[in-house]
This record gives structure tokens, sequence and C-alpha cells, in this order.
């Protein structure tokens, strides 16, 4: 901004009106604005709501003098720093300039006025201030650049830490997946290989009725691995861009419940464990089946993989509104550290064994359940087991 932008307000205090015309017209210039006080009064009262470039005080005024209003604007924050000029039409021999600089005065003139020398030096001073209030101007800018840098710095650096930590979760992603991926398509290759081994030797023996529906058994348990570890990841996928959908209609949750523990019997034969399971009474409502059945099926799965072989328990009932399916295991429990992690992408909490899967189930189960305007719980202690709850409005919000 160029100094001739910055507006100067000019205070000039005596107690004849004709002299703050006359002043008034000597100093009075387009770029500053003059404000007139009769009175030390006034003139304090106009000093409370401006800021000024100088101030020029005639000594001998009636009540409060101009010597009396300097020591008083000296003695404030706010006027201390306005640069004072005095002008007296009493002669040199009343010593008032020797008093007038200990009152805090950068000048004294004495009447009748030089014309040049009052302009010169009004000049001076406003250029001073102007010179000040730009430097004071560039110093807040300075100082607001200097904020904005530091709140972009500390954005860079979070988004740094950020991206940190995505590329360890890429890694981290990416050594599970072909781990993951590795085994189904491992045990297809033996097979395979196997088979062209005895198709090689010409034996036919080797691919009875029983001996064939066995390998197809175990091709379909891999193939149905790789497409599960595949549609955990479109999931993710769905869920990061928005598109995971909700298809809603009406159905019995106890039923799906029963449906789904009779589809996992075999699971819970390989597991060497127990399920049993209540619901006193039909729970109807408007839900995605095929999603809740993803959430249940998600949990049924850890429960048996966690469960240390001990026996689990399933119940569907309703509840202050909502239908809640309760898993309970009795396995190697979840410790309080863990809970806030296991719903996070690519988490597994393992124990001491090792364990299978991406680590994004109990993710993907939340977020369809809050797709539903639903909510996940879980309940557990180290070495207690863990209870894992859902609940779904009865009634969905529109």
């Amino acid at each position: 901004m160029p100094l001739s932008d910055i507006q100067a307000k000019l205070l000039i205090v005596d107690d004849l009106p004709e002299n703050l015309l006359a002043l008034e017209a000597l100093i009075k210039r387009d770029d500053r604005i003059v404000y007139k006080a009769l009175s030390a009064d006034e003139a304090l009262s106009l000093l409370l709501q401006h800021e000024f470039a100088m101030a020029i005080l005639d000594v001998q005024m009636p009540g409060m003098n101009g010597f009396e209003l300097a020591e008083m604007m000296r003695g404030t924050d706010r006027t201390k720093n306005i640069p004072i000029v005095f002008v007296s039409a009493a002669g040199r021999e009343m010593n008032y300039a020797f008093k007038g600089y200990e009152s805090g005065a950068v000048d004294f003139l004495h009447k009748p006025l030089d014309i040049h020398a009052v302009k010169s030096k009004v000049n001076v001073f406003v250029d001073l201030y102007r010179q000040s209030k730009a430097v004071q101007r560039q110093v807040e800018a300075l100082e607001r650049s200097r904020r904005e840098q530091e709140v972009l710095l500390a954005q860079l650096q979070q988004t740094q830490v950020e991206l940190e930590h995505a590329v360890r979760m890429r890694d981290d992603f990416m050594s599970i997946v072909s781990h993951e991926v590795r085994t189904p398509l491992n045990g297809l290759i033996l097979e395979t290989q196997l088979r062209k081994m005895h198709l090689a030797r010409d034996n036919t023996a080797a691919f009875t009725k029983d001996k064939l529906e066995a390998m197809v058994d175990r091709d379909e348990r891999q193939i149905q691995s790789l497409i599960r570890l595949i549609e955990d990841m479109l999931d993710v996928s769905r869920i990061r861009t928005g598109k995971l959908s909700i298809r809603p209609s009406e159905f019995d949750l106890s039923q799906l419940v029963a449906n789904l523990l009779e589809v996992f019997s075999p699971q819970i034969s390989a597991a060497q464990a127990s399920i049993s399971f209540s619901a006193a009474q039909p729970v109807v409502g408007q839900w995605d089946e095929f999603r809740i059945e993803q959430v249940i099926s998600n949990l049924l799965t850890n429960a048996l993989r966690y469960g240390a072989q001990k026996p689990i328990d399933v119940a569907v009932y309703s509840e202050e509104g909502y239908a809640v399916v309760q898993v309970r295991d009795q396995g190697i429990g979840i410790s309080q550290e863990n809970q806030q992690r296991i719903f996070q992408q690519f988490e597994r909490v393992s124990g001491s064994h090792v364990v299978s899967g991406l680590g994004l189930g109990l993710f993907i189960s939340e977020q369809i359940v809050a797709a539903h305007s639903g909510k996940i719980e879980v309940h557990s202690e180290l070495g207690e087991g863990a209870l894992f709850k859902v609940c779904l409005p009865l009634v969905q919000k529109t």
C-alpha cells in the first residue's frame, strides 16, 4: 500500500474558534483529517476515539492548560507516543518552551505562526506516522505469514504422518494378501499337479467317484476362500467410495441366524466346538438380508477361530427398539487396547497362534451395521472370552 493511502488524523486544541479555523486552513489536505477541540476535556474525548498522527496544543487555555493535557497524554498507553507541538502567544521571556519540552513536547511554536514552519513540521510528523504505520503493517503481515506457515507446516507434518501410516498399511495389506491368496492357490496347484501326475501314469484308480468328490470339495473350499478374500477387498473399496449399497427387505432375524448355523455345521465340527442357540420369538425388521448374514458370519467365524474349542452361545432378541444378535465365546479374549483396534482395517488379534484372513471382517461388519443406523459392541477381558452384540433398529430412520 502506498504511503499516501494511509490516512493521517491531526488534533488541534485551542480555546479560540478563530485560531482553530486558521490553523486548520494551514494544515488541512485531502489525505488528512483535522479534528478540532476547544478545551482539554474535549480533546481527551477525541483522543479516546481516534488514533492521531500528531497533536498541536495551545498552552494557555482555561481549565486544564496545554501542559497539563500533555502530561495526561504521556501518562496513558494509548496516547503516550503521539507527537505534541505546543503553540503560545506568550513572549519568549515566559520560558514556556522549556516547560513544554519538559511536558514531553517535540517542538514549540510562538504566535504569530510561521506558515511555512507549521506546514513543514506537520508534513514531517505525518510522514513519520505513515512510515511507522507502513512498517507496523509489514510486521503484522510477516506475523500472519509466519502463523500461516506454522499452520501449513503442521498440516504437512500431519499429512506426512498419515502418508507414512498409509504406506505401512499398504505394505501390511500386501503382505497379508500375498500370504492369504497364496494358501488356497497353493492348494489348487498341488491338486492340479497331483491329477496331472496320475493322468501321466494312466492311474485311473485315482479318479473314482468318492475320490473325485473329495477333490471337488477341496477345490471348492479353496475357490470359496479366494472369493471371500476378493469380496472383502471389494467391500473395502465400496466403503471408501461410499458405494456400499444397502437393500432392505422384511425378514425374520431369528430364522436367518438359525439357517446360518446350519450352514456353519461343517466349520463347527472342524473347529471341534459346539454352539447353543436361543431365540424366544421371531424378530422381524427391514434390513439387507445378505449384508446382515455377512456380519453374523464374520462374528461366528471369529468365535470359532478364537474360541479355544469351547462352547459358543448365540442369541437373538429384541431390546429397547433394537433387534440384537449376541455371539459369546469362551476363548482367548481381547484386551482393552485391542478392543479399540479390531474394528480398523487390516487389524488381526492373534493371541498366541497364527490366524488367517485380511483383518477386514470386523471393519466391514461395523460399516454395514452403521449403514443400518445400528451399532456393534464388544465386551471382553483377556482369557475370559468375548461377547459381540449387533444392535439393529427395528424401525429404520428415514
